[in-house]
């Protein structure tokens, strides 16, 4: 597994299910096309997966 995971939203969350908007926010994505740099955990994997047709994901390797 890689060390971080680079996440961009890269889709709207507005017409999204409750549940998956507030995925996204809680990744700490609050606007389109930012990008944040997370653990590389089952949690976040987990919740990547979710809303996984909103994001991008990129390995970041140290």
């Amino acid at each position: 597994m890689a060390e971080k995971l680079k996440v961009t939203l890269v889709k709207s969350p507005i017409g999204a299910v409750p549940k998956q908007r507030a995925t996204v926010e809680a990744l700490g994505l609050r606007k389109l096309n930012k990008t944040v740099e997370l653990p590389d955990n089952d949690a976040v994997r987990g919740m990547i997966w979710h809303v996984k047709h909103l994001v991008k994901v990129e390995e970041i390797e140290s």
